[in-house]
């Protein structure tokens, strides 16, 4: 893949994303994106990203304004061709769209995305010139058995391995604890501190100390306003991938100003 001119930032904002997954009609979603730029007019120092089903990525990249950014919820494993129903990075760029999840649980569980089909998205992503928030986070079972590091480490090793230094400023860690989403189980503030700083650790070794400071490392377990100050307030937590809490404006809203009360 090209490679890409290194853009560190000086200062480090936290990011609070939210994934709308398959939620909102069109009239729906155009609303709800005007109702969380409404309440962004004091946010200063968070990045805040939306990312709407598909096909409304072309309307909603159209009618936002401000610092607001769009993200599309995957992208296609190959370029352009006969692949039926596919959206490729390419596409995705020219809608208007910014950043792409990649590897999210829900594709990887549900739709059989493989490690070699993650790592093709984000290849493709970053040649595009989109911004990846790359996702990875264990199950139940590999929480019990304490397999946990060694399996977020591979996703990782696996995904960023053709990733140059320069190209990897533009991507985005994403933690999901998938043995606490809609488990009954919670995941604690310290156990998610405990596994961002395992990640970080990981990045230093791989891309170098300023690297890995440089990099955000976003919390997608089931975050809301109820416990983002606690969790944002991890030294290596720098905000978060929400979903449920995001398809309620107030309740997101209330999450992007946890993230900027860190800063």
């Amino acid at each position: 893949m090209g490679e890409l001119a290194p853009a560190k930032p000086k200062v480090m904002k936290n990011i609070v994303a939210g994934n709308w997954k398959s939620n909102k009609l069109m009239p729906e979603a155009l609303e709800l994106m005007n109702e969380v730029q409404a309440g962004l007019d004091s946010i200063q120092n968070t990045e805040v990203i939306i990312a709407p089903p598909s096909p409304y990525l072309a309307a909603l990249a159209e009618n936002k304004k401000g610092a607001l950014a769009i993200s599309a919820q995957q992208c296609s494993a190959t370029g352009m061709g006969a692949h039926t129903g596919e959206h490729t990075a390419e596409m995705l760029k020219s809608t208007g769209a910014e950043w792409v999840i990649i590897g999210h649980s829900e594709r990887r569980e549900r739709f059989g995305e493989s490690n070699e089909a993650v790592r093709s998205k984000l290849e493709l992503a970053l040649e595009a010139g989109l911004h990846v928030l790359l996702c990875c986070g264990e199950s139940l079972s590999n929480r019990e058995s304490g397999n946990h590091f060694d399996w977020v480490q591979s996703q990782l090793e696996d995904a960023l391995q053709n990733v140059s230094d320069q190209a990897f400023d533009q991507v985005v860690i994403a933690y999901e604890p998938i043995w606490a989403i809609g488990t009954g189980k919670t995941a604690s503030s310290d156990q998610a501190q405990e596994m961002h700083a395992f990640i970080r650790n990981w990045l230093s070794k791989r891309y170098g100390d300023v690297s890995a400071a440089a990099c955000r490392i976003l919390y997608g377990g089931s975050c809301k306003p109820s416990n983002a100050d606690e969790l944002f307030a991890q030294p290596d937590v720098n905000g978060g991938l929400i979903g449920g809490a995001s398809l309620n404006a107030e309740d997101f809203l209330a999450i992007v100003r946890a993230a900027e009360a860190q800063d």
